[in-house]
């Protein structure tokens, strides 16, 4: 009966050490998600910076202006300007 209260007892000591090894898992895992988290909402508001950043850069004023002042360049004279016809798609009509 002792052997047996002993076995007993160590399987239940056992199974304690288990449960708080799953508990401290647990929780790091969920402190990682949130750190996770807290990461994706910081990278998806510098997304939206960088998104709004980029219309402002890609402005047509902006970009014609940077063309004018800083490049020194101008629209071409009616006479230089050349329409050429794409050809037609592969596969297509």
């Amino acid at each position: 009966m002792l052997r047996l209260n002993l076995i007993l007892l160590a399987l239940i000591v056992a199974s304690a050490l288990g449960v708080v090894a799953a508990q401290h898992k647990s929780r790091k895992l969920v402190t990682e998600i949130e750190r996770e988290q807290e990461r994706m909402r910081a990278l998806e508001v510098e997304f939206g910076q960088l998104q709004l950043e980029q219309s402002t850069q890609a402005a047509h004023t902006r970009v014609e202006k940077i063309a004018r002042t800083r490049l020194a360049m101008r629209a071409p004279a009616v006479g230089q300007v050349l329409a050429v016809d794409a050809p037609p798609a592969k596969g297509g009509k």
